[in-house]
Formats: structure tokens, C-alpha cells, sequence
């Protein structure tokens, strides 16, 4: 009696047993499922969002591969052979789009002849041909900001409405006239003088050193427009009529100026007074 009553608990034992076995199997080989599942979206998500690997399936226009040519020359050795940049020689470029590029290479700051502080003007080494093909390879291999097609950006420019675009936005670091300004840790705001319009549109759009991006949600393309009119066709003509114009720095030029010579003018007419009488 007492063997048969064994027997029956090891069955019904064995019977529990199976169904937990069967569970635990089914759990693992879901957990298995969902994990190939997580790494094929994250796959197909990287392959969707990757500016890189898209661009290595697409194949290159014309100019864009007169500019690869031209890039594999001059900017591998810091930027890297998929411009994906090289630790502490140059940043990744994908991304950066074409206005970044006609900005740094049409201004002659790229390429840079050592590390700096912050890249210069410089005379151009490519043509603008040139720098228009190194710009399309670079918009090809991850998009980005681009500049409108023309030379004259500003034909339609409210000269009024930029100069108080820019003594809202620029005039802090770019000073009052466009002559620049000096920065933190050896950076400087530049010259506005020498800059054309393709090049004063790609550095809103692109940001260049410590330049803040302007895009299209904060400065719409008509604003830019007026911007350009401003500087061009305002801080560029010497108009100066209170007199010498002190390097067109601003107030804190003017300032020193009045001290110095109104003080010392004032101080040698109390000494000539105080002498006559």
C-alpha cells in the first residue's frame, strides 16, 4: 500500500515538473526572440539614421567626385579618408553640410597650416570652382546646411531692418562698425570687411569657432538678406561724418579718446588760466 502511494506522488511530481520545465523554456527562447528582434531595429535604425553608411552606398555626382579627389589630397590627413575626423588633428565633417565648407575654405582658413586657438584668414589655396566641388563631397556624405545659388545675396536686403538684426545679434562681438573684437582664450570675432556674401550666409548657417548657428527658425532667409545689405552696403562704405573714426570700435574707443585729450586739454587750460592770473 505504502509503494503504491509513492509511486503516485513521483508521478504527479514528474507531471509538475514537466509543465515548469516547459516554461522556463518557453521564457528563454521569448527572451531570445526579443533580443534579436531589439538588435534588428537598432541595426535597421542605424542603417536609416546614418549619414555615413548611406553615403557609402550612394554613388557620387561629377562634382562631388572632383571634390573627393581634391579632399584626398588636402584634408585626409586631419579629417580622415571617410571625413570622419581624426582625433586631435580635425573634428568629423559629416554632417556639417556644404556652407560649412565654402565658409572655412573659401575664406582660406582651411587648410590649417598648424593647430591654433582659431583658424585665420588666409589667402585662398583652391579656387572657387574647387571649393564648390570640395563642398558638394561634403554635402553628399551626410547633408547638411547649404548657401543659395548666386553671388549677390542681399539684391533684396532691407538695409534698415538688418542694422537692427545686427545690434541685436552681431554687433557684441563683431563691434558696432564690423571690425571685430577680441574673445576668450586667444579667439577674436574677425573683420566683417572682407567677407562676401556666400561667405557671410554660410557662417550664420554653419556657426564657424564661437559664432552661435543662425538657421532659418532664428534668422529666416529674407532676415539673412537684410543682414548682408546692412554690412554691405553700410559698414563697408567709409562713412564717417563726425570725423576720424577711431577704428570704428565702438563707444569704449570714443570713451578714451574724450578722456584722454578732453582731460588733458582741460587740466593745460587751468594751468594757462591759473598762469595769467
Amino acid at each position: 500500500m505504502t509503494s503504491d502511494n509513492d509511486r503516485r506522488r513521483g508521478l504527479l511530481a514528474r507531471l509538475r515538473e514537466r509543465p515548469a520545465a516547459r516554461s522556463r523554456g518557453r521564457r528563454r527562447l521569448g527572451a531570445a526572440v526579443r533580443l534579436l528582434a531589439a538588435l534588428m531595429l537598432a541595426g535597421g535604425a542605424y542603417t536609416v539614421f546614418a549619414p555615413g553608411v548611406q553615403a557609402q552606398d550612394t554613388p557620387l555626382t561629377g562634382a562631388a567626385a572632383e571634390g573627393k579627389a581634391l579632399f584626398d589630397v588636402s584634408c585626409v590627413t586631419c579629417h580622415g579618408r571617410n571625413a570622419q575626423g581624426v582625433e586631435g588633428r580635425g573634428p568629423s565633417l559629416i554632417g556639417v553640410g556644404a556652407a560649412s565648407v565654402e565658409f572655412q575654405v573659401g575664406s582660406g582658413r582651411m587648410p590649417m597650416a598648424r593647430q591654433e586657438a582659431q583658424a585665420q584668414r588666409k589667402p585662398e589655396l583652391f579656387t572657387d570652382e574647387e571649393t564648390r566641388q570640395l563642398a558638394q563631397y561634403v554635402q553628399e556624405l551626410g547633408g547638411g546646411p547649404v548657401v543659395p545659388d548666386g553671388e549677390n545675396l542681399h539684391a533684396d536686403g532691407n538695409i534698415a531692418a538688418g542694422g537692427e538684426l545686427f545690434r541685436i545679434n552681431c554687433a557684441q562681438c563683431h563691434a558696432f562698425g564690423g571690425g571685430g573684437g577680441a574673445l576668450s582664450s586667444g579667439k577674436y570675432a574677425p573683420s566683417l570687411r572682407p567677407a562676401t556674401d556666400r561667405q557671410i550666409y554660410a557662417a550664420m548657417l554653419s556657426g564657424p569657432q564661437n559664432m552661435p548657428v543662425f538657421g532659418d527658425n532664428q534668422i529666416s532667409p529674407d532676415q539673412k538678406a537684410d543682414l548682408i545689405a546692412y554690412i554691405q552696403e553700410t559698414l563697408k562704405h567709409d562713412q564717417d561724418p563726425g570725423g576720424f573714426n577711431l577704428g570704428r570700435y565702438g563707444p569704449s574707443t570714443e570713451g578714451l579718446a574724450i578722456f584722454l585729450v578732453g582731460i588733458v586739454a582741460l587740466v593745460f587750460a587751468s594751468l594757462w588760466i591759473a598762469g595769467k592770473s
